[in-house]
């Protein structure tokens, strides 16, 4: 009898522990969250890995002294968002960026609409023309620009004044900033004002000590890159269906854009836009090997427009598909200027012309005449009409093997 109860007593012992237990199913590890929200301050260093989605919801500011490492193959979207709420990844002076992609497996920045997921290049659902869904990438430095006022430091455009961490600008032209290698920065350009949109990759003043190489900017509302000051020499940039311009160069930027290519889309203005300095401090910016595609639609449609005492060096240079209407141009007294006393050279220029289009039709001076600079006939002591296709200076297209753009067959 005392079995019995023993073993009855055992049962049911059993059985009520059994039913203490949590039956919920297990989650395996490959079943994490594939996504991550994310805003606001990053004051430690920090990894992105490429396993999960990141998603910004506002703006994300690497602080100064913290470094950003973003794994290769790693997606990062933006939420919808205009004024300040726009989104943006901002690396403030003295932070760092440490985001190296490969061919294989670039670093994707996109919109949050976008339907690309992990272990993809490309969604399948947007188009260069989608734009404006979300802001875009800005890397704030210490070198040296040009600023009204001869100020020293100033707010970069497209953060509102109220955010401090938009401040750049300095005095240390080897600056360094980290390193930026195949990237792809699509659909950005959102509004924070009246006319005034993010551009697809903002440098502020970055210093030399950086690397940024092997950029694509697809279909953003504003410019491709925009360089304000700093002394950066990034290659390999291409830029496709901007709402603007292509390649941005304002206040006084005396680095080398080497080896890139613009790809105009419909609406955009000049695929080269360069302004000068605006304080006393003047610097030179060299372009080297640079093709530019140009589009019947785009309102503007310009090759390059010189404006604002800009000072600089444009060499190898090939130019297609451009209107009839389209031309470079120099647009004040004070760039006529400086193309009459060489602070403004051209070399080695190839331009598969428009029909019934002279290479004197293209070099324009739209200053008010009180300086004649002859752009037009010396023009063809540096560009050579030629078929397209049978360029000889220009960009080598065959890095750009890896983007967006090679695979929607836009040049």
């Amino acid at each position: 009898m005392k079995k019995l109860i023993i073993v009855l007593f055992l049962t049911n012992l059993i059985l009520t522990s059994c039913s203490n237990i949590d039956t919920s199913p297990i989650i395996p590890v490959d079943s994490a969250p594939t996504e991550e929200n994310i805003a606001g301050l990053i004051n430690q260093n920090t990894t992105w890995t490429n396993d999960k989605i990141w998603v910004l919801n506002n703006k994300v500011v690497v602080e100064n002294g913290v470094t950003l490492t973003i794994e290769k193959g790693t997606i990062i979207k933006g939420k919808e968002g205009s004024g300040s709420l726009a989104t943006a990844l901002i690396i403030a002076r003295g932070g760092k960026i440490n985001a190296v992609g490969t061919p294989d497996q670039p670093i994707i920045f996109t919109s949050i609409n976008d339907n690309i997921q992990i272990g993809e290049k490309f969604g399948t659902n947007l188009t260069v023309n989608d734009n404006s869904l979300w802001g875009g990438v800005i890397i704030l430095g210490k070198a040296k620009a040009s600023l009204s006022g001869d100020v020293s430091e100033f707010q970069i455009e497209g953060i509102p004044a109220s955010d401090t961490f938009g401040l750049y600008g300095g005095a240390d032209d080897t600056d360094n900033s980290g390193n930026f290698e195949y990237i792809s920065i699509r659909h950005g350009g959102a509004e924070i004002g009246a006319g005034n949109e993010i551009n697809g990759l903002t440098l502020g003043a970055v210093g030399s000590g950086t690397t940024i190489k092997n950029i694509e900017i697809t279909g953003n509302l504003d410019d491709g890159v925009e360089f304000f000051g700093g002394t950066v020499s990034p290659s390999n940039i291409l830029v496709w269906g901007q709402g603007d311009d292509g390649l941005d160069i304002d206040q006084g930027y005396s680095g080398t854009i080497s080896n890139s290519m613009v790809i105009e889309g419909n609406t955009s203005d000049s695929a080269l836009e360069i302004d000068g300095g605006e304080g006393i401090y003047q610097a030179q910016f060299t372009l080297n090997n640079i093709t530019l595609k140009g589009n019947q639609n785009a309102p503007g449609g310009k090759y390059c427009d010189l404006r604002s005492g800009a000072e600089g060096n444009l060499n190898n240079i090939y130019a297609y598909d451009f209107k009839t209407t389209s031309y470079v141009r120099l647009k004040q007294d004070n760039v006529a200027q400086n193309y009459v006393d060489g602070k403004i050279t051209f070399s080695n220029w190839e331009i598969a012309l428009p029909d019934g289009v002279a290479i004197t039709d293209i070099f324009q001076d739209h200053s008010d005449s009180q300086v004649a600079s002859n752009i037009a006939t010396d023009a063809t002591n540096w560009t050579t009409s030629v078929t397209a296709g049978s360029q000889t200076v220009g960009a080598d297209l065959s890095v750009f093997n890896w983007t967006y753009a090679n695979y929607q067959g836009a040049y």
